[in-house]
Order: C-alpha cells, then sequence, then structure tokens
C-alpha cells in the first residue's frame, strides 16, 4: 500500500490528518511537520494499523 498523508478541511474550518500505509509510530513523525503548521491539535486517535503493527514487532522482538 503506498503511503499517504490526507488532509481535510471541513467547511467550518477544521482540519484533519489521515495517514495512510504507515506502520506503527511512522504515521506520527510523517504527519508531525504537518500538526505543527496547522497549530494545537483538538484530539488524536490511532487507527488500528498503528496498534497492529506495534504487536507485530513487538512478536518479532520475544
Amino acid at each position: 500500500m503506498p503511503r499517504v498523508i490526507e488532509v481535510i478541511v471541513s467547511p467550518q474550518g477544521e482540519t484533519t490528518i489521515q495517514t495512510k500505509g504507515y506502520a506503527g509510530a511512522d504515521c506520527v513523525q510523517a504527519s508531525k511537520f504537518l500538526e505543527q503548521a496547522l497549530g494545537i491539535a483538538g484530539s488524536d486517535r490511532k487507527t488500528n494499523e498503528y496498534y497492529q503493527s506495534e504487536q507485530i514487532e513487538q512478536r518479532a522482538q520475544q
């Protein structure tokens, strides 16, 4: 899956950033520059991909 950072701006001016195709915490690093440019985050939700990737990495280390 290609890596994509999707930025959605609502008619009210609210901005949503969603990453796709990133594993674990890589998504946080990839979108960090956008979050800094847009200002204070109102909320933060992690996708299932974020948590699944971390579980896979933990299993490999054991």
